[in-house]
């Protein structure tokens, strides 16, 4: 109870931490145009803006080439006080005056650069002078920021589930499941890790507490942990036929689970497996592993259930003793044979396909459904683990020796936890928790008390970044070394700095920009870069909605989670080899190579793969290109039982252009409303969106939305290609907004790369959001767009962006907040748990 009285009052107190002085100069002036990427098929230039595709001669109207007359004379038409079209009225502004209106003239350039205004069917001007507009609009707002720099600001960040299971694991050695004590990270600007979003409150500040503490007794042990059942779940999506092995279970074994748990003590421990399916199945044995050593064998039967395949009594081991640590646990049934297998009815490739109901003669495979742990039984002590060899670096042979040896263990463990050097009082602070400990149980109880506070502590949940004591509010100041180094590697590893960066950050050499650029290269070559992958593009891809789309399997019964795991691994994988190759950026969309097994290969129909590895393929044939030919952005634009064009092209629009088509208008019906068939014909996807948009109020979104759609129609709702639906051939042609004729994925992105900036920026403006852990604001994007044309000599070249966000002001310093609402409550809170 004390623990956590002093961890609540330390945490609310420590989370108001501001402090640090001066202020790093200027932006630079905005440098030439972007020119344009020569040399790269397929890919336009600022140049070949000028002659890109209009929608046809006969609606292109010669304007006077001054901006102003543009914006008055054409826009205004439509963004005016009466129609107010995009919530936007330009008839008061003025071009000469952008930068006084610097938001409403971002709006227009990110219309304007993707070529999306004037709208298709309005009469435009010619190309050159939408050019000399949009760039007139950019030069005028980048001087004016480059005069008066403006970094931005964000409240302080704390660690959201990811980042606290990663920062444990580098601390510990530990794996953990955030999910267990904290609550659902919420998404703002695609992604987890935004500072404005991250409430703050008693609850979570308790989630917090609780996580401490149980880790704490994982790590260092519990000879006195009461016996306990904890249940592992498998999802009913997962296949577990034969050929499915599953990655840590024995060799020669199919199906099943595999977990990471943690045994408090040397005790007795039983393991209760409960299976569904199975229906007219017989001689089937669970294999029962730890770290790939068999402890039991249990034979499967089939006991309970009823109609819905629910209710199943558990089959429960003999108590297994099992010395204490954290383990790798895994039950998978015996594979009796190899291949394919035959029964009355062809076993579809997701083996829970038909729900594992059963019949007259058919028999179906038992599936592993939860595997529930309990114990310890008959404690006799804690064994040596790897967590514990790494937590007890000295171990006292006389008390004497006890104080000195645990202060060393402290002070190791918090500097790492707190991501920085420690004052002699910090470790003075947490040698009293070791003290209150010792008293309850000795030694090692003292260690576990402090180091549950470190757990505990605001310096470890809170990413803090100090303010200069005297630093005013709107005043923009840089950020300490020591703080730089934890923006750098949550950034590019999603981990605390390692001890190479925090001595950097010691010495004082981050705050050079030449020495932050030659640690961000270190970090980027490091295998633990990979969190850009995992972390940074599947966010920013919206990878996690793949799980949310389950194709229905009386249409697509060959589709399970196992193959959209393939999918989302294929996705990171071909990022991480832009990264480890320092390709363009521009090969994210263009790219002729994906990485796939021999289950994905097999399911988008590449001959030649074989085995559970990944590698390296070239597309075969014409149909897949870059990021639009992957598995994971097709299924998750999809629905359950069709394919949406709407969704897609909403996708292409709102992820990679970073230009979201605005909500439907109100009481619009939806496309399934629509009529399904005709004349007792199944209409095909296309005819109903015809239909549909048929009202004028539908058409002016669809017809940007319909033909990027479209044009990736030939794959179904589980990314296979196909040339017919409903029994009808796909019609996918279609006009890309600025007229250009698009019918095929290669032809949507080769219409897309005529006009690479809007890519370009937008990538960037997503990679700088997630590194800055705030949302990307208006008066952000001169800044983006210097470093996208600074990353123009080096052919948009991945590493060339990341060390411009890297290098940025905006990532380097700060600009002071008033104290937030978040901070006064605390405050409030602070004062009361003192009284």
């Amino acid at each position: 109870m004390a623990i956590r009285t002093v961890g609540v009052a330390l945490g609310m107190a420590l989370a108001l931490v501001v402090a640090i002085p001066a202020s790093l100069g200027a932006q630079e002036s905005r440098a030439a145009a972007v020119a344009g990427a020569a040399g790269q098929p397929g890919v336009g230039s600022a140049a070949e803006f000028v002659h890109a595709p209009a929608p046809s001669p006969a609606t292109v109207t010669s304007v006077a080439a001054d901006p102003n007359d543009i914006v008055q004379g054409v826009c205004t038409n439509c963004h005016n006080s009466r129609r107010f079209a995009g919530n936007l009225d330009l008839e008061p502004f003025n071009v000469d005056a952008a930068a006084e209106e610097a938001e409403t003239a971002e709006k227009m350039i990110r219309k304007l650069r993707a070529g999306m205004m004037p709208p298709p069917g309005v009469r435009r001007p010619a190309e050159e002078d939408l050019l000399e507009l949009v760039e007139t609009l950019e030069d005028i707002v980048d001087d004016a920021a480059a005069r008066n720099p403006n970094p931005g600001g964000r409240t302080f960040q704390r660690l959201n589930r990811p980042e606290y299971e990663r920062a444990i694991r580098d601390l510990l050695g530990l794996e953990v499941d955030a999910g267990s004590w904290l609550p659902n990270d919420q998404m703002s600007a695609n992604f987890d890790n935004i500072a404005d979003v991250q409430a703050l409150s008693p609850t979570l500040l308790d989630a917090y507490l609780n996580a401490a503490a149980e880790i704490s007794r994982r790590a260092v042990g519990d000879r006195e942990a009461p016996a306990v059942n904890v249940t592992y779940k498998n999802s009913q999506y997962v296949s577990q036929h034969p050929w499915d092995h599953v990655e840590g279970a024995p060799f020669g074994t199919r199906g099943g689970m595999v977990v990471e748990h943690t045994f408090p003590a040397d005790g007795e421990y039983t393991f209760s497996l409960v299976f569904t399916s199975g229906a007219n199945s017989r001689m089937e044995d669970v294999d029962i592993s730890i770290d790939g050593e068999r402890v039991a064998l249990l034979h499967y039967t089939r006991r309970g259930g009823g109609a819905d395949d629910r209710g199943f009594t558990p089959v429960e081991t003999e108590p297994v003793f099992v010395r204490a640590g954290q383990h790798r646990v895994s039950a998978a049934f015996i594979r009796k044979q190899e291949g394919p297998y035959e029964d009355l009815i062809r076993p579809h490739v997701w083996s829970n396909a038909g729900g594992g109901s059963g019949g007259g003669g058919i028999t179906t495979l038992p599936h592993l459904q939860d595997v529930i742990i309990g114990g310890p039984h008959n404690p006799t002590g804690v064994s040596e683990s790897p967590v514990r060899q790494r937590i007890f670096t000295c171990r006292p042979t006389s008390p004497d020796e006890e104080r000195p040896c645990a202060r060393g263990i402290l002070t190791d463990l918090a500097r790492s936890a707190y991501r920085r050097p420690l004052e002699p009082s910090e470790v003075d602070g947490l040698m009293t928790f070791y003290d209150m400990g010792v008293e309850q149980g000795g030694f090692e109880i003292g260690v576990r008390m402090a180091l549950e506070a470190i757990l505990a502590s605001p310096f470890f949940v809170f990413r803090l970044e100090r303010e200069p004591a005297d630093v005013a509010s709107g005043q923009a100041y840089a950020l300490e070394d020591i703080d730089l180094a934890s923006r750098l590697s949550f950034f590019l590893w999603g981990l605390p700095p390692d001890e190479e960066l925090r001595a950097a950050a010691v010495e004082g050499r981050l705050s050079d920009p030449g020495g932050l650029e030659r640690q961000a290269r270190r970090m980027l070559a490091d295998p633990r870069s990979e969190a850009l992958s995992s972390r940074f593009v599947s966010q920013w891809l919206r990878l996690q909605d793949l799980y949310k789309v389950r194709p229905d399997p009386n249409f697509y019964p060959n589709f399970d989670e196992n193959l959209a795991d393939a999918m989302q691994r294929e996705t990171e994988l071909f990022f991480e080899s832009l990264i480890r190759e320092d390709r363009s950026v521009l090969d994210f969309f263009r790219a002729d190579y994906t990485f796939v097994n021999e289950r994905l290969a097999h399911h988008y129909g590449f001959d030649g793969v074989a085995g559970r590895d990944f590698r390296r393929v070239s597309y075969p044939g014409g149909e897949r290109v870059g990021i639009l030919g992957h598995g994971s952005v097709l299924v998750l634009t999809s629905l359950a039982n069709r394919t949406s064009p709407v969704l897609r092209g909403k996708w292409v629009m709102e992820v990679l252009l970073g230009t979201p088509p605005p909500p439907p208008p109100p009481g619009v019906p939806d496309l399934d409303e629509t009529e399904e068939s005709l004349d007792g014909r199944l209409l095909t996807t296309r005819e109903r969106m015809e239909m549909h948009r048929a009202s004028p109020a539908c058409r002016s979104c669809h017809r940007f939305m319909d033909p990027i759609g479209l044009a990736l129609d030939n794959f179904d709702v589980t990314g296979k290609w196909r040339l017919r639906e409903n029994g009808l051939p796909l019609d996918t042609r279609g006009d890309f907004y600025d007229g250009t004729q698009v019918q095929t994925p290669p032809e949507l992105v080769e219409a897309l790369l005529r006009r690479p900036e809007p890519l370009l920026r937008n990538f960037t403006e997503n990679l700088a959001a997630y590194a800055l852990g705030r949302r990307v604001e208006y008066y952000d994007q001169p800044w983006i767009r210097s470093v996208v044309r600074d990353a123009e000599a080096d052919d948009y070249r991945l590493s060339s962006l990341i060390v411009g966000v890297v290098k940025g002001d905006a990532f380097r310093m700060k600009r002071a907040m008033p104290a937030t609402v978040v901070e006064e409550e605390v405050s409030e809170e602070v004062s009361e748990d003192r009284r």
